[in-house]
C-alpha cells in the first residue's frame, strides 16, 4: 500500500484523513502469470494499482491474432477504462505477464466520493489526462516513426521490461513481427 500512497502524493497532496478514506477502498490481490484482470466481452468494475509485476492490455482480431496495446508496470493504475466508465462490455483483455500484486477498488465506490472529496475527482482528471497524453503519443509514434525508433523509445520508457517479458509481446506492442525485432536487436 506504500507504493500507492507515494504515487498518489506525487500527483496531489492529500490530508491524512483523505488518504485514509481513499486507500481504504483498495484491497490487495495476488494474480499469477497468465491470469486475467479483464476479458473482452465481460463487464469491468474494478480499478487496480500495480504494486509489483507486469500486465498487458491487448485485443484479439477475428482470426485470433493478438495485438498488445500497452503494458502496465509498478506504480501505475490499470483498468478496462472504456468498460468501467461506459458500463459496456470490455473491448480489450488485460493479462498478467508475470506474477502480480495489485491493489484494487470498485470504480463506482471511488466515483461516489467525488462530491464529498473534490480532490478525488481532481485525481481522476489528472490520471485521465495523463492516460490520454500517453495514448496520443503512442498513436503518433506508430504511424510516423520507423520500427527501430519505436524500439529505442520503448527501451527508454520501459528500461527493465525487456528482461521480464517475452520478446513477441514487445514486437506486438511495436507493431512488428518477432523476426523484425530480432533483426533490430542484432544491429545494436
Amino acid at each position: 500500500m506504500n507504493k500507492l500512497k507515494i504515487y498518489l502524493e506525487s500527483l496531489i497532496h492529500f490530508t491524512d484523513s483523505e488518504m485514509k478514506v481513499f486507500t481504504s477502498l483498495f484491497s490487495e490481490i495476488q494474480l499469477k502469470k497468465s491470469d486475467y484482470l479483464a476479458k473482452e466481452g465481460e463487464y469491468s468494475t474494478k480499478l487496480a494499482f500495480v504494486s509489483n509485476g507486469v500486465l498487458r492490455a491487448f485485443f484479439r482480431d477475428k482470426s485470433g491474432s493478438e495485438y498488445n496495446k500497452t503494458f502496465f508496470t509498478p506504480s501505475s493504475f490499470v483498468a478496462a477504462y472504456s468498460s468501467i466508465t461506459t458500463k459496456q462490455k470490455n473491448l480489450i483483455n488485460i493479462q498478467c505477464l508475470t506474477d502480480c500484486t495489485l491493489f484494487f477498488a470498485d470504480f463506482n465506490q471511488l466515483t461516489s466520493l467525488y462530491k464529498e472529496y473534490p480532490k478525488f475527482e481532481s485525481l481522476a482528471r489528472i490520471l485521465a489526462e495523463y492516460k490520454f497524453t500517453i495514448k496520443e503519443k503512442r498513436e503518433i509514434e506508430l504511424v510516423t516513426l520507423e520500427a527501430t525508433e519505436r524500439y529505442e523509445i520503448f527501451k527508454k520508457e520501459h528500461p527493465d521490461l525487456e528482461n521480464l517479458i517475452n520478446q513477441y509481446h514487445i514486437a506486438s506492442y511495436l507493431g512488428i513481427t518477432p523476426t523484425q525485432l530480432s533483426r533490430i536487436r542484432a544491429k545494436r
